[in-house]
């Protein structure tokens, strides 16, 4: 698997990423997702995008530093087609916390609710009350159960980035030792969509040298991932690798790490952003890690959103819409619609990002 370069990536678009290849619609197939998705009607490709649209980012928790950049590049977007953006959330990320929000909005008629979801099913009656009540919704980096929104902006594919994450750290070790996984809560979508395939990616032979020998959980709080982290290495004290596929996690692994005997020895890979990460690139703790630009999906979700709201389309694959400056996306397989590849960001090109 291929990632781009730093020279690409900072191109006019800094991290604007291939698409996936979707397949061609067929009249079934559109009515099969349309009814899939919660939507009705028909789509209007060349409906222009309606002015004044509402939309809400309901994130996993409101303090998280990387859903703020995603949501305050979503509520941007918003301005640029007319509409206005708000985030609203809770400070938790349990799995029933987001409910008493997505009430609250469809009292307030928002136009279109954008959810990062804590738990897939949680939240699955409020949001099918919104489709009822004609509000579209969009599941962005974690996504719900398929039947309770219209589409589900992905970071990238979930395999490339699951199985990516152990190729990186299985080159990282010299594919031997113990290894373990920082996630954050047990019942997010995305978490356990990579870990899935990390743990098939594990099962090829080359891997036969490396053991996962815990996945411990810091519910995406700075302070429990530091001391899940810290408990991993009480545990397994000969541990070669941890890989913390949430930036709240990777953030605090590595401030442990960085002020332990382990420093050095145990090496950490991930997905986290550049700014958060750069310090522990520099002084050795961390070699590399991964993300997308989370500027993009918030600003890609927002488009997408304001599509599904003006009637360009439904969630049905096979449908194309622009997102503004990235240009035009296609509707996968259940609605998904996919940013593209991460990157890999390492000494050498850490400062050329800004987020």
């Amino acid at each position: 698997m291929m990632f781009r370069t730093a020279a690409t990536a900072a191109a006019a678009v800094s991290l604007a990423l291939a698409l996936a290849a979707c397949s061609g619609t067929t009249k079934d197939s559109v009515g099969k997702d349309s009814v899939k998705s919660g939507a009705t009607a028909k789509a209007d490709p060349d409906a222009p995008l309606k002015k004044g649209l509402k939309l809400a980012f309901l994130p996993k928790q409101i303090n998280n530093p990387y859903e703020k950049i995603v949501d305050d590049a979503g509520i941007a977007a918003a301005l640029e087609y007319g509409g206005t953006g708000k985030e609203v959330g809770p400070s938790d990320a349990g799995a029933s916390s987001q409910v008493s929000y997505i009430n609250t909005l469809i009292q307030q008629r928002q136009d279109a609710i954008l959810v990062a979801a804590n738990d897939p099913n949680a939240v699955c009656g409020p949001l099918k009350q919104a489709m009822k009540k004609g509000i579209k919704v969009v599941a962005y980096d974690s996504d719900t159960a398929k039947d309770c929104r219209q589409l589900f902006i992905n970071q990238a594919s979930s395999e490339q980035i699951g199985r990516s994450l152990v190729q990186h750290l299985g080159e990282q070790i010299g594919h031997k030792g113990k290894i373990a996984i920082l996630s954050a809560t047990q019942n997010a979508t995305n978490q356990n969509t990579w870990i899935g395939f990390m743990q098939d990616e594990l099962k090829l032979p080359k891997y036969k040298d490396m053991k996962l020998v815990k996945v411990a959980y810091g519910d995406d709080a700075d302070q429990k991932s530091f001391q899940q982290t810290q408990g991993l290495m009480q545990a397994y004290p000969d541990l070669k690798g941890i890989i913390s596929p949430t930036t709240v996690g990777i953030a605090a692994a590595a401030r442990y790490l960085s002020d332990s005997s382990y420093k050095g020895k145990v090496v950490l890979n991930g997905l986290g952003t550049p700014n958060q990460m750069r310090k522990y690139v520099k002084d050795g703790t961390v070699g590399q890690f991964s993300l997308w630009n989370p500027e993009e999906l918030g600003y890609l979700g927002s488009y997408a959103a304001a599509a599904l709201a003006s009637g360009q389309i439904t969630g049905a694959q096979g449908e194309k819409f622009k997102a503004g400056r990235l240009g035009e996306y296609t509707v996968g397989k259940d609605g998904e619609v996919i940013l593209g590849e991460p990157t890999v960001f390492d000494r050498k090109n850490i400062d050329k990002f800004n987020f």
